[in-house]
């Protein structure tokens, strides 16, 4: 056969097209009804471009595409798909920090305030001055007290030297008793002496009168004679009743019977008259008076001079009274009297100093002053706030988690925690411990769910991050900051109570 020399002009479809196989003939009878019958075309020369290999170009381009596509898509989503099962987050998170209320320990009338709300302070700044005068005073006045306290201990201490030294005298004074019964009853005795002697005297003057007399009446001695011996017979018995008069007076003076008992013999004394004698016991008596108000034990009454003065000496190892008596000095009932006044008066002069320190309220830790509602001339009295002061330093994050993310939280997983107000920075905590309860457990009127309207709720438990690093000032964590916590459950948990839900306690 002979080719055809003009060949009709065939249209390949692209691969990129697409026919819809429902609509499209109707389509081409409404354009065809619509249109002027087609002209014919002009023969053009057949493209050397082949069909098949346009069509596999095609599919390749878009087999390479989807596969670009595919990677784009887990380049993107496998670290947060890898994020997702091993770590948990909340967006419910904020900075919280302790604060302290700044409030005067005594009343008074502000006389300054050196700072003001957002001041950054630190522990020990001046932060308010309370008028000092009325407290200067209060100090001035227990300084007097404590002078005249200490003035009443001088004169307690002379009064109590001056006892022991009048004890001393009495010491003697007792010792003195003594021998003077002593002496007593060796006059005594040489009186009773005296008083045979004269009896002596007398009998023998009695004697010579007898003889005398005989021989009077045998005219062998004058009337003289025998008047010179009547009358030394008279003097020697005058004198024995004299002898025996001074024999009653001395022991009467001793405390004894004048006449001595039947058969006894007027010089028998007791042994131990030296210490019963009334003016011994006097003296002893006067001694124990005056000791005991320097503190020393009374003695008992039955107890004699000699074992009172015995027991005296043992308070001393080698019996030295001046020692003891110096000991008593300081433990004197007056002088521990005047001694504790003074001490009662020194502590009020120390409180009267605390008060007047206090007068200048400085902050008791670092931080940041808010709240300040005072100002100069306010009158305040003890405990009322002043203002607060924030720590920067004690900065930690209150993280609400839902119940369900907890299963595996524990005490020291870490926590990357970004911060809304710092974007692009991740700053690094540990989880430290959990609330004793949920928001709605804790709350000051919890939720009492009837059984007829219950719904459950998901609950949130606060779990508490602290900072792995301290509180830069560069990018500082103010309280209420919002947080986004990431817990990295995966990893081993580290620090104190490692893997625990609760802390073992002791404090921080």
């Amino acid at each position: 056969m002979t080719p055809d020399p003009h060949p009709q002009a065939t249209t390949e479809q692209s691969p990129f097209e697409t026919a819809s196989p429902a609509g499209a003939g109707l389509v081409d009878v409404v354009t065809s009804a619509a249109s002027p019958p087609p002209v014919a075309a002009a023969p053009r020369p057949a493209t050397p471009t082949s069909s098949p290999r346009r069509r596999v170009w095609g599919r390749a381009t878009g087999l390479a595409a989807g596969l670009l596509a595919l990677v784009a898509v887990a380049w993107w989503a496998w670290p947060r798909i890898a994020e997702w099962l091993n770590t948990v987050s909340t967006d419910d998170a904020y900075v919280d920090s302790h604060v302290t209320i700044v409030a005067p320990r005594v009343p008074g009338q502000v006389a300054r305030v050196l700072v003001d709300d957002n001041a950054r302070v630190k522990k020990g700044d001046l932060l308010v001055e309370l008028d000092r005068e009325p407290y200067q005073n209060q100090v001035e006045l227990k300084r007097s007290g404590v002078e005249v306290a200490e003035a009443d201990l001088s004169a307690a201490e002379s009064r109590v030297r001056g006892d022991l030294a009048l004890a001393r005298a009495q010491r003697w004074k007792l010792q003195m008793a003594i021998e003077g019964v002593n002496n007593q009853v060796a006059t005594l005795r040489s009186q009773v002496a005296a008083l045979r002697s004269k009896e002596a005297s007398r009998d023998l003057a009695k004697i010579e009168l007898a003889r005398t007399e005989q021989l009077l009446r045998k005219g062998a001695s004058s009337r003289e004679e025998f008047d010179q011996g009547m009358s030394a017979y008279k003097v020697a018995e005058a004198q024995v009743r004299q002898a025996a008069e001074d024999v009653r007076v001395g022991r009467a003076s001793l405390g004894l019977p004048p006449d001595p008992p039947d058969g006894g013999s007027p010089a028998d004394v007791p042994a131990d008259l030296d210490q019963t004698f009334s003016g011994v016991r006097q003296a002893l008596a006067d001694l124990i008076q005056t000791i005991a108000q320097v503190g020393l034990p009374l003695a008992t009454s039955e107890a004699t001079p000699s074992q009172f003065l015995a027991e005296f000496r043992k308070q001393d190892d080698e019996g030295n009274v001046d020692r003891i008596f110096a000991k008593l000095v300081p433990d004197a009932p007056a002088v521990k009297q005047a001694r504790a006044k003074v001490a009662q008066a020194q502590r009020d002069l120390a409180l009267a100093d605390l008060d007047l320190r206090y007068c200048d309220v400085r902050a008791e830790i670092d931080g940041v002053v808010s709240r300040r509602a005072v100002n100069p001339g306010n009158h305040v009295v003890a405990g009322q706030q002043m203002m607060a002061v924030r720590s920067l330093t004690e900065v930690w994050v209150d993280c609400h988690f839902k119940e369900t993310q907890l299963v595996d939280v524990r005490i020291g997983h870490p926590v990357d925690l970004r911060v809304d107000a710092y974007p692009g920075r991740v700053f690094r905590g540990r989880v430290s411990g959990f609330a004793p309860g949920t928001g709605a457990a804790l709350a000051v009127l919890p939720a009492e769910n009837a059984t007829g309207n219950f719904v459950k709720v998901v609950q949130r438990l606060t779990v508490r991050v602290d900072l792995a690093e301290p509180n830069s000032p560069e990018a500082p964590l103010a309280a209420g900051l919002s947080v986004v916590p990431v817990v990295r459950i995966r990893e081993e948990p580290t620090g104190p109570d490692a893997g625990a839900r609760l802390q073992s306690g002791g404090g921080r």
